[in-house]
């Protein structure tokens, strides 16, 4: 399944423009890329330069070996680092439970807004995407959480998803982070910096 994917990828006709078409092929190699990560299980994806953000070869060099160890200090220090992040959403990816963090990092956007206009949309947006039964990227939550949450959209306020997001930042510290920390993709990595030291 995957091989007739990527094929029908390189295969996309982009148009006549031979820039465009040069575009085309770099966007299908990098989708081949992260097809070929999520098409094995999550502790054979080396292949960590495709989710990085920026640049890859750009920003695995400036990732240093001290920054991806203190990943491993404790969860919210690998959510406070912009790799850090980029590294767990791969690996989730690959687990196909990205929503979690995709939930957990709406919700700290969501508290830096100052427009109550905005508040409103923005709780219901989240909302709908995340929190709500049969919602499009639904988050593992218990019914009590989801329903005091339901209730918090009557008036939402900064504080609405807290409980929430606090339950889904437990279930990922205690579940997925571990696993990542035991991941192939994460000790590549860890490996790579490491060599480019010596």
């Amino acid at each position: 399944m995957w091989n007739s994917l990527t094929r029908s990828l390189s295969d996309h006709p982009v148009g006549k423009d031979p820039q465009a078409m040069r575009t085309g092929q770099r966007q299908n190699k990098g989708m081949r890329t992260r097809l070929g990560c999520l098409s094995h299980k999550s502790d054979s994806c080396s292949d960590f330069t495709a989710i990085l953000p920026d640049k890859p070869n750009r920003a695995l060099k400036r990732l240093s070996t001290e920054e991806a160890t203190r990943w491993a200090d404790s969860f919210d220090v690998l959510l406070s680092h912009k790799y850090g992040v980029a590294a767990f959403r791969a690996f989730l990816k690959t687990e196909f439970s990205e929503e979690n963090l995709e939930f957990w990092l709406a919700c700290e956007e969501f508290k830096k807004t100052r427009s109550t206009a905005k508040l409103v949309s923005k709780a219901h947006r989240i909302f709908e995407e995340f929190v709500d039964v049969q919602a499009p990227r639904e988050v593992n939550i218990d019914f009590q959480t989801r329903e005091a949450t339901r209730k918090n959209m009557q008036e939402p306020s900064l504080t609405c998803f807290d409980q929430a997001q606090g339950k889904v930042h437990s279930l990922m510290e205690k579940d997925s982070y571990p696993r990542f920390l035991r991941s192939k993709m994460y000790l590549d990595l860890l490996s790579q910096s490491q060599r480019r030291l010596s």
